[in-house]
C-alpha cells in the first residue's frame, strides 16, 4: 500500500488530478489453510488457462453425500461460505507407517466461514475429545447408524465425512456448503510442495517414536517433521488435545502466510506444482466444482492474512470424565449465531446494491478492487489521512492522500475513471451520503474521494464474528503466537 502526501495537486472542474501509477503490489492474494487442500483450490483462481483448470480438477477424489445429509438442515441465511474441513487419521494405503488402528477418524475438523464477499475468515476448530449427541446417520452401504452420546470424532469413524457434516450442522445449526477431507500423506505431500512451511518451538524435542526431531526456535519444517508437529500430543504442551489444537491453529496461520507470499504465487512453475500436489490429497464432495472453486478464488482476492483468524469453541470440562469436554452453550452460541447471521460485508450494503444508495446502480465490487486516491479539500489538518487509513483497514487500495491548499470545498466528492462505475458504488457504500460521479479527467480505473467541510463519515460497520479467548491471527508472527 502506498500512502504518500504530495505537494498541492492541479485540480480541474473541481476534482483533484490523477494520482501516480500505484506500485505494482501482489498479483493475487489467497487464503490458505492446514488442510491446505483447500488453500491450493483457492490459489487456482489465479491460474487462467482453463486446460490446467480442467486438469487439476480431474485429480480430485470426489464423493456425493447429498442423500446422506437428511432432509432436516438448516436453512442458508447469507451469500456466505461454510466448509468443513477434516483431516483423516486413516492408516490404509500410503498411510500404514503409522500404525495397524483399524477404521479412521477425523483427526482434525474445522468449521471455515467466508463472509460474503470474500472479506474475512474464520476457522472454528471443534475439540476431538467433545462429546456431543451424533444423528442417526447412513453409512456407503446404505445401512443406518442409531443416533447416540459420544466423541464428536466417533461421527467420521462410524459414517465418514458426511455423518461429520450432518453432526456439526445439528451442533451449530450453520449451513454447511462443502467438505474437504486430507489424510496423513496428502498433508504430507502439499507441505513438500508449498516448499515447507515457519514454525517456532520453545525447546528442543527428540522423539524417536513419533520421528519428531526439532531444534529450539524458529525453523521451516517439512513432509514427516510436519505431521509430527501437528500431531503430537505428549512431546510438547501439556498432552491435551486442545494443546495440540492451538499448535494447529498456528500451523494453519503459518500457511497463511505462506500462501500469499508473492514469490509463491508470481512463479507459475512452483504454483501449478503446489496446485497438482493438493489436488491429488484431497477429497470433496460433488458439488465442490470447477465454478464453484473459481467463484470462491474469485471473490477472495484481496484477502491478507490478517483477515483471517482461528479459534477453538469454547468448551467445559464434562462432569462425567475429566479427560473429555463439552461445548460451553452460553459462550459457544454467540460464536455460532454470528456466523449464521454473517449477512453482509464490512460496508454492510446489501447485493445488489440500490441505484438510490450508491448512485450507480451498479453492484459494487470487494474493497480490496478499489483503486482510491483520498484527497483532504476539507481545510481540517489530518483528515485526509485519517480517512484514508480508515478506509485501508477496510480493505481498500489507498494509492495517493494529499491536501488541496487554499480554500476549502464545500461538499465532498466521489469521482471516478472510466471502468471503476463498480468501484465508485463500493466507495460510496462505505462513504454513504455521496453520490459518485464520473469525471473526464480521472485515471481510467481509478476512484477519488474529494473531502470538503462537510467531512466524511464512514458507515458504522455491523457486528462482527466475536473475539474468542485465545484466538489467533494469520499476520501475527510465528514465535509471537499464544
Amino acid at each position: 500500500m502506498q500512502r504518500a502526501v504530495a505537494p498541492s495537486p492541479v485540480y480541474y472542474a473541481d476534482a483533484p488530478s490523477p494520482p501516480e501509477p500505484p506500485a505494482r503490489g501482489r498479483l493475487w492474494r489467497v487464503l490458505g489453510w492446514v488442510s491446505i487442500g483447500l488453500s491450493v483450490l483457492l490459489v487456482a483462481g489465479s491460474l487462467t488457462a482453463y486446460g490446467l483448470w480442467r486438469r487439476l480438477d480431474g485429480q480430485i477424489d470426489r464423493e456425493n453425500v447429498d442423500d446422506k445429509l437428511g432432509a432436516n438442515r438448516p436453512a442458508k441465511l447469507n451469500n456466505s461460505m461454510n466448509i468443513l474441513l477434516m483431516g483423516s487419521d486413516s492408516r490404509a494405503g500410503e498411510n500404514a507407517r503409522y500404525g495397524t488402528e483399524a477404521g479412521q477418524r477425523s483427526d482434525t475438523t474445522i468449521l471455515l466461514h467466508i463472509s460474503p464477499g470474500g472479506e474475512h475468515a474464520i476457522g472454528v476448530s471443534f475439540p476431538r475429545d467433545s462429546m456431543v449427541s451424533i444423528p442417526s446417520c447412513k453409512r456407503a452401504n446404505g445401512t443406518s447408524t442409531p443416533a447416540q452420546f459420544g466423541m464428536i470424532n466417533a461421527a467420521f469413524s462410524t459414517a465418514g465425512p458426511a455423518c461429520t457434516w450432518k453432526t456439526i450442522e445439528a451442533l451449530t445449526k450453520i449451513h454447511i456448503d462443502h467438505y474437504v477431507e486430507v489424510d496423513f500423506a496428502g498433508f504430507k505431500r502439499v507441505v513438500d510442495a508449498l516448499g515447507g512451511v515457519e514454525i517456532c518451538v520453545p525447546r528442543r524435542i527428540d522423539d524417536p517414536k513419533a520421528e519428531l526431531h526439532l531444534r529450539a526456535g524458529r525453523q521451516i519444517v517439512h513432509g514427516d517433521q510436519a505431521l509430527g508437529y501437528v500431531r503430537t500430543r505428549y512431546v510438547l504442551g501439556d498432552g491435551s488435545d486442545l494443546d495440540r489444537i492451538k499448535r494447529q491453529q498456528t500451523f494453519m496461520a503459518s500457511v497463511v502466510k505462506k500462501a500469499t507470499d508473492r514469490g509463491m504465487l508470481t512463479d507459475p512453475g512452483r504454483t501449478f506444482s503446489f496446485l497438482s500436489a493438493a489436488t491429488k490429497s484431497i477429497k470433496a464432495d460433488d458439488r465442490f466444482t470447477l465454478s464453484v472453486m473459481q467463484k470462491l478464488a474469485g471473490g477472495l482476492q484481496g484477502m491478507s492474512a490478517g483477515k483471517v483468524r482461528f479459534v477453538t469453541v469454547p468448551v467445559e470440562p464434562y462432569p462425567q470424565d475429566r479427560n473429555r469436554v463439552q461445548f460451553n452453550q452460553a459462550q459457544a452460541e454467540p460464536l455460532f449465531a454470528a456466523i449464521r447471521e454473517d449477512n453482509a460485508p464490512p460496508e454492510g450494503a446489501p447485493a445488489p446494491v440500490p441505484a438510490q444508495q450508491n448512485g450507480t446502480g451498479v453492484q459494487p465490487v470487494p474493497p480490496a478492487q478499489v483503486r482510491l486516491a483520498v484527497y483532504n479539500a476539507s481545510g481540517a489538518d489530518g483528515l485526509g489521512q485519517r480517512t484514508a487509513d480508515q478506509l485501508a483497514d477496510r480493505g481498500f487500495q489507498v494509492v495517493r492522500v494529499a491536501t488541496r491548499k487554499g480554500r476549502p470545498f464545500a461538499r465532498t466528492q466521489i469521482l471516478y475513471g472510466r471502468g471503476a462505475e463498480r468501484q465508485a458504488a463500493r466507495t460510496a457504500i462505505a462513504v454513504p451520503g455521496h453520490t459518485p460521479r464520473p469525471w473526464s479527467g480521472a485515471r481510467p480505473g481509478y476512484v477519488y474521494l474529494v473531502i470538503g467541510k462537510e467531512g466524511a463519515a464512514l458507515r458504522t460497520l455491523p457486528a462482527a464474528v466475536p473475539k474468542v479467548a485465545g484466538e489467533i491471527r494469520a499476520d501475527q508472527d510465528v514465535c509471537g503466537r499464544a
